[in-house]
């Protein structure tokens, strides 16, 4: 199978992948309790929904369960009528099957709907929301990858030295502390907790920024993000170091190192020359979860701790409030770009080693 047909098979099965992330996804999140109506009732009743999803869900557990009609109401004392236009208002007037089929037809077209609680459209919501959590996935990806494989190839060139010792030590605490508790100890240490003061607390760029010539937008920019980006690579580049220490020793054992010393190859030549392509295999194999892991899961407690209103926050806090346009819109936006990462991924496969054939791959 050529190049081009591999790509076009990979771009189509996107499609099925998708549809059946949202069948599992829709079936999940219709059978959680405290969805969108329970949460209307609860505050036409006084309830304080805005702060924990288990207040409307206990408010829905007194009136029923969510599905159909009747079982919003029970002893509510709410009016049908209005009851019916809550539901109206939501999208829940209809059966499942016409809402599930509405939502794959409107996500075909990229039209996520709107919010339930803000009003605003998903896309929009979405799209000021992505570059906060590409800025983290690219910086925090960046200076993971420059740590780690250096890093890593130094380890496995002293492999039970001192160095390799002592920097295996500092990879285990680094890997035991997670990364919004490091985020934390940052803060008090550096951010005005208790001690120094010498990076903003919250927002990605200060408030005059629109004010500031271009070198100054670019150090106001950098003062602003170090802190979470150090806080997010120091729970992530154990991982890749020791990956890329492994494989660089399982290479350098094998029978073709031996030859192409014996041949007169410099140390060099015989490392980045023809360890390096094949050690690198692995650990570009692992590239897509670990973009998808920096750019939003490791990134939502980050952008929780330090204010920073991306995608990881937005998700969270669809999710507490019920908002299934939200919940649904960044689910597809997710799975979209990790399907999308994993064929760059495998791409990367023929960049780094063009014997690798695509003939047996689907």
């Amino acid at each position: 199978m050529s190049l081009p047909s591999y790509i076009l098979r990979r771009l189509a099965l996107i499609v099925p992948t998708l549809f059946g992330i949202l069948v599992l996804n829709f079936a999940v999140v219709q059978l959680a309790p405290g969805g969108p109506v329970e949460q209307a009732i609860a505050q036409l009743q006084g309830y304080d929904t805005s702060f924990n999803a288990s207040v409307a869900g206990s408010s829905g557990n007194d009136s029923g369960s969510q599905a159909t009609d009747s079982e919003y109401r029970g002893s509510l004392g709410l009016p049908e009528a209005v009851i019916a236009r809550i539901e109206k208002q939501y999208g829940f007037d209809k059966p499942w099957h016409e809402r599930f089929g509405l939502m794959v037809w409107n996500y075909a077209q990229f039209d996520f709907g709107d919010s339930y609680f803000s009003g605003r459209p998903v896309v929009d919501m979405i799209i000021e929301r992505l570059p906060v959590s590409i800025s983290l996935g690219l910086w925090s990806t960046l200076l993971t990858y420059l740590i780690s494989i250096p890093l890593g190839i130094r380890k496995a060139l002293h492999h039970g030295s001192r160095f390799d010792v002592a920097t295996s030590m500092l990879i285990i605490v680094g890997y035991a502390i997670p990364g919004f508790i490091f985020a934390i100890l940052l803060i008090v240490l550096f951010s005005g907790g208790q001690y120094l003061d010498w990076f903003p607390l919250r927002g990605l760029v200060s408030d005059n920024f629109d004010e500031l010539n271009w070198w100054q937008q670019i150090l106001d920019y950098a003062h602003h993000i170090a802190l979470p980006t150090i806080a997010m690579v120091v729970g992530n580049f154990a991982t890749l170091t020791m990956l890329t220490k492994n494989s660089f020793l399982d290479e350098i054992h094998k029978q073709y190192v031996l030859t192409a010393r014996a041949k007169g190859c410099t140390e060099s030549r015989v490392l980045y020359g023809h360890v390096f392509r094949n050690a690198m295999l692995i650990v570009v194999a692992g590239m897509p979860v670990a973009l998808i892991g920096l750019f939003f899961t490791s990134g939502l407690l980050v952008e929780y701790i330090f204010s920073l209103d991306g995608l990881g926050l937005l998700s969270y806090n669809a999710v507490i409030n019920r908002d299934y346009q939200i919940v649904f819109g960044t689910l597809y936006i997710f799975s979209l770009i990790s399907l999308l990462l994993k064929l760059i991924s495998d791409l990367t496969y023929v960049a780094i080693d063009p014997r690798i054939d695509f003939a047996g791959r689907l």
